[in-house]
């Protein structure tokens, strides 16, 4: 399966259940991705060796009918195509001149499941918005230090009683992350691995009890203006995160 398979595939996944049956006809989540994977390989832009622009603003515009189905969705489908260009940005060494930001709009003049993208390079401030998935939930990291476990003074209240009440925290320094177990009764494990603390990468697992927890880090626009990047020096160029702005860059 190749890169833009898993890039498809990846919103597949996180509209199943609970959306599935938001998506009897017209327009559907993968089809989104599909054109924003396309505009991302189309308009990047080789500007200097080793430094591949590509945009960062996006609107999507579809009929009244499937922006209705979608604005449904809320935050989820904005924060999980986020993701998705992020990742796929990475994967192909692509270079942003600022934080990622997607928008939804109602075309009237766009017949139902037809979608077509807008985009743009702007500058802008990261925000590094850290984040958890559990059992199709989404939750921010808000503090530098959250509780996840089955007790009702967790941060994050889980409902397995595998798990201690206090089972597990997540501290974030603005930058990066770090997981550590606090002294639950069946331990933790990272990415299939017992552990007691260690740092956290973005998209890494953590299973307790029967609770699989994935941390992801999402880089979205805080505060931008048009700009147009002049070419870099490629002996002075930083590359961070696999051509991707990393969280302290």
């Amino acid at each position: 399966m190749g890169i833009l398979d898993n890039f498809e595939k990846g919103l597949e996944r996180a509209v199943n259940g609970a959306f599935a049956k938001t998506f009897r006809s017209g327009l559907q989540p993968v089809e989104i991705t599909s054109a924003l994977r396309r505009e991302l390989d189309t308009k990047a832009a080789v500007v200097a060796r080793d430094r591949i622009l590509a945009p960062n603003r996006f609107t999507v515009r579809m009929s009244h009918t499937d922006y209705a189905r979608m604005s449904a969705l809320g935050v989820t489908l904005i924060d999980e195509l986020t993701a998705l260009v992020q990742k796929h940005g990475t994967e192909q060494r692509y270079q942003f001149t600022g934080g990622i930001a997607i928008t939804l709009q109602d075309d009237s003049s766009l017949s139902e499941g037809m979608v077509q993208i807008d985009s743009s390079s702007v500058t802008s401030t990261v925000a590094w918005t850290p984040v958890v998935d559990i059992n199709g939930t989404r939750h921010p990291l808000v503090k530098a230090r959250t509780v996840i476990g089955r007790g009702s003074d967790a941060d994050i209240t889980i409902d397995d009683t595998g798990t201690s009440r206090r089972h597990v925290e997540i501290l974030w320094d603005g930058a990066r992350a770090q997981v550590r177990d606090l002294g639950s009764t069946n331990g933790s494990q990272l990415n299939g691995a017992p552990v007691t603390q260690a740092i956290l990468e973005p998209d890494s697992t953590i299973t307790i009890g029967r609770t699989r927890i994935v941390f992801r880090v999402l880089a979205q626009a805080s505060r931008d203006t048009p700009a147009v990047p002049p070419p870099a020096d490629p002996a002075t160029e930083r590359h961070d995160m696999g051509g991707f702005w990393g969280p302290g860059a």
